[in-house]
């Protein structure tokens, strides 16, 4: 599943980072957190593989 934004996208390669141990996870703040702890690095990896050229900044919350 592709991240509908580019704060999502940015949040995922943050929680991917940290996953892998190349961050702390104590820096992890909000939804990158919370990204973190309930998916695995594959769904991370697809999230922040997503290209965010066209996506909007935010997600619409419909």
């Amino acid at each position: 599943m592709p991240a509908k934004s580019k704060s999502q996208q940015q949040a995922a390669g943050a929680a991917l980072s940290a996953k892998r141990g190349e961050t702390k996870v104590g820096e992890l703040q909000g939804a990158s957190k919370d990204m973190y702890d309930s998916m695995s690095e594959k769904e991370l990896e697809e999230f922040a593989s997503t290209d965010h050229d066209d996506l909007p900044d935010k997600a619409d919350d419909d």
